[in-house]
């Protein structure tokens, strides 16, 4: 049985929806703090990792034997107003997850990191072996818990890997479930809701940037090929006999400017976007590609839906059924 901890989340449904497709026993834990019930889309039970004898005994009832870590804050903005409640939820809630792994004998997980790990590269594509300088609270929380798991390799036997996200983005493509956050932060989403006239504008940030339009460049990566990840890192696991902690990068290896992702969205969705222009934000590289082939060596997976059309005329499907 695996256990797939904010499966009631954006990328948490879709690895459900995933391990589900490849045949897999699947159960959630979320405690529907930022998750949504309806996408609860597997057997579910409601508990917070912060609880450590819950989630011992939801793995011991359930006979888990691998965990898929997804339940996490991830508001970059937020994590720096809050820090103490991203240390709490991601740093102190994963401790408790690995102590009640412990002590119901789970020696396998599937940590959700982030490229945030990395903070802003002297040199593109990003690897996995660049040093790494988180410059927010978030990206901080994920690379200590990275860090935590190499030495729970070391000390305890735990066998894990960390997927290093960059820009997850679409949705299934049938829409059973997408992309909703309270409030919403993400580029593709927001676009699509100026679309739709669910607001007013999207403010660029930043036109004068080094880039072939002035805009910032970021690697967007269908969810669902993340999600697929997430099964080739499980069966990975599921072959190796020894303990030990790998990180991979997840992206598509290509970048798209901020314009070009309004363009693509104008031209799925046959609506005008209407565009703010604002300052750029502190903080924000010029731009962000991964490195995508330590994960095709090693895991054997690669993107399968690449493009801004795959992308956003999935998410686009997703926007129009759950808020059109």
């Amino acid at each position: 049985m695996l256990l797939v901890t904010g499966g009631a989340g954006y990328v948490g449904s879709h690895i459900v929806l995933a391990l589900q497709e490849h045949g897999r026993e699947v159960l959630i834990a979320d405690d529907f703090s930022t998750g949504h019930r309806d996408l609860a889309l597997a057997d579910t039970e409601e508990a917070d990792i912060r609880d450590t004898a819950a989630m011992a005994a939801v793995m011991e009832r359930y006979g888990v034997d691998t965990v898929i870590h997804c339940a996490a804050r991830s508001q970059v903005g937020e994590s720096m107003r809050d820090p103490e409640l991203y240390y709490h939820v991601n740093v102190a809630g994963t401790l408790s997850l690995l102590r009640a792994m412990r002590q119901s004998g789970v020696r396998r997980f599937v940590l959700s990191s982030t490229a945030a790990v990395y903070g802003t590269p002297e040199t593109l594509p990003i690897t996995e072996d660049i040093p790494r300088h988180p410059e927010n609270v978030y990206g901080e929380t994920k690379h200590f818990i990275e860090s935590m798991l190499h030495r729970y390799a070391q000390a305890y036997g735990l066998q894990s890997i960390a997927l290093r996200y960059f820009n997850a983005a679409g949705a299934d493509p049938e829409a059973r479930t997408g992309e909703h956050h309270v409030p919403e932060s993400h580029l593709i989403p927001l676009v699509l809701d100026a679309a739709m006239g669910r607001r007013e504008s999207i403010t660029v940030f930043g036109d004068d940037y080094p880039t072939r339009d002035g805009t910032c460049i970021r690697d967007y990566i269908h969810v669902t090929d993340l999600a697929d990840a997430h099964v080739a890192a499980v069966t990975r696991l599921q072959q190796l006999d020894t303990p030990g902690f790998g990180a991979f990068n997840l992206g598509s290896g290509n970048g798209y400017t901020v314009q070009e992702i309004i363009t693509a969205a104008e031209s799925v969705t046959q609506c005008a976007v209407p565009v703010h222009r604002g300052p750029r934000r502190a903080g924000d590289p010029p731009s962000l590609i991964a490195s995508r082939h330590a994960a095709e060596r090693e895991l054997r997976w690669e993107p399968r839906r690449d493009t801004l059309e795959d992308i956003i005329g999935s998410a686009w499907r997703w926007h129009r059924k759950r808020f059109g």
